[in-house]
């Protein structure tokens, strides 16, 4: 068993959170016992969507798109890569972990036949939206966006994308807030305005 408070304390919010929070899908833990640790972790991964396994394909097979195909944590989670797409003939027919890259001319059909759910896409910023719109066409669901640029899908298609550069820029921000000023006065409080303001 594990208390809320406990919870809380490991995700840095407060207990009434995490109550709050579980109870948007349901009714998990005993009150003055907390919750069953086994059950918690079957639940959770049903609200995640992570109870059953996702078929996957990777649009680009250059350095990021490597990257994530030699990463073994998606298949512990239930992301299965089925199929891993280029458009450099440099690159095609090259085997990068256990699959073929293939042309991505060929990705409507390989989608249809190896029933893509979700696409990840890896190419250089000029090819996302052209292969954000295959993926669209192919009916898969949902994309993984490493591009760095804004991508248009249609209100069916769930869209995430990882901006490195944005989450630079938040530690940036973390670590020049948690450091004192050079000048020696301590680091202002959040929120804190200058005199001057």
């Amino acid at each position: 068993m594990i208390s809320s408070r406990r919870l809380a304390e490991r995700e840095g919010i407060t207990s009434a959170q995490v109550r709050k929070d579980l109870s948007c899908f349901g009714s998990f833990g005993r009150r003055g016992l907390g919750y069953d640790v086994a059950n918690l972790r079957v639940e959770i991964r049903e609200i995640l969507g992570l109870a059953r396994r996702w078929r996957v394909a990777v649009v680009g097979a250059g350095n990021v798109g490597a990257a994530l195909l030699a990463y073994r944590g998606f298949e512990k989670q239930g992301f299965d890569v089925v199929a891993v797409f280029d458009r450099d003939p440099a690159r095609i027919g090259i085997r990068l972990g256990t699959r073929v890259v293939q042309d991505v001319a060929s990705l409507p059909a390989v989608a249809a036949r190896e029933q893509v759910e979700i696409g990840v896409i890896a190419t250089p910023p000029r090819a996302a939206q052209e292969v954000t719109d295959l993926l669209v066409a192919a009916g898969v669901g949902g994309i993984l966006n490493f591009a760095p640029r804004k991508l248009f899908v249609p209100a069916h298609v769930a869209l995430r994308t990882v901006d490195m550069a944005m989450e630079l820029e938040s530690l940036s921000f973390a670590l020049a807030r948690a450091r004192p000023p050079r000048d020696g006065s301590p680091p202002r409080e959040r929120g804190a305005r200058s005199a001057r303001a």
